[in-house]
């Protein structure tokens, strides 16, 4: 393994959309953020479906079975999913899917955490995707926030800092000094717990009014957020979350 995708382990490299509408979501998809979709042949009949913009990958709509709940999932890359596995169920994570081998490519499993929110463990073959500038934030809503800071330390090796009361008690994963990702206490306990992906925009506001032509819904009206940006909360048409933000930078 390269220095380079050393120095990514831990941390989100690739997302996906599962949905049992994969052409539905593709389309909403496509439509609303302009993205490129290109096939994989990963075996079987169905091609994977790539998510490309600027020149690179940067996720994908894998093939499901129908009656699968739509939902956005992180890969996260581990040096050994096998050992990741393992550290996940001894933690009260459940093994939903694998460890599963693709050809050339790599090695992952698909785990569900003690609140039952999805994630990939991901082990590269090669240099692993490196596409970035598309999905900028990974964010874990959850119905127990002690129990979550428990099982992504213990299969990641993530800690987490408290951002305090202006921000609602919000927390961030950190590995180090990187910054992993967030986590929120649902308000709401029948909400199920799950991680969603933020994609960057240019206009929060017009991007939410394209959703909603497009049939999509709004979860959270946009709002500004103090030394972040300017985000909103939204629903493909087929029922998967994701955010998007206009980071202060851009």
């Amino acid at each position: 393994m390269s220095t380079q995708v050393q120095s990514r382990v831990g941390t989100f490299i690739w997302r996906e959309n599962v949905s049992p509408e994969r052409d539905r979501a593709i389309d909403f998809y496509s439509q609303l953020f302009g993205w490129e979709i290109d096939d994989m042949d990963v075996g079987g009949d169905t091609p994977y479906k790539i998510i490309n913009a600027g020149g690179q990958g940067h996720g994908g709509f894998p093939p499901v079975q129908p009656g699968t709940p739509p939902h956005w999932t992180g890969n996260v890359l581990v040096e050994s999913v096998d050992d990741t596995v393992a550290k996940a169920q001894g933690a009260g994570g459940t093994l939903i899917h694998g460890p599963q081998d693709i050809p050339e490519i790599g090695r992952f499993a698909v785990l569900a955490d003690p609140q039952h929110a999805i994630v990939v463990a991901f082990e590269a073959a090669g240099e692993g995707p490196v596409g970035t500038g598309v999905f900028v934030w990974d964010e874990l809503g959850t119905q127990d926030v002690a129990a979550a800071e428990s099982f992504y330390n213990a299969v990641f090796g993530w800690t987490t800092k408290d951002m305090g009361e202006e921000y609602g008690g919000y927390k961030i994963f950190e590995l180090g000094e990187t910054q992993v990702g967030g986590m929120m206490q649902l308000p709401d306990a029948s909400m199920p717990s799950g991680w969603a992906p933020y994609v960057a925009v240019e206009d929060v506001d017009a991007t939410v009014a394209k959703s909603q032509e497009l049939g999509g819904s709004t979860l959270l009206e946009p709002m500004d957020v103090p030394n972040v940006g300017r985000i909103a909360y939204l629903k493909d048409p087929v029922g998967a979350v994701f955010g998007i933000l206009k980071p202060n930078a851009m």
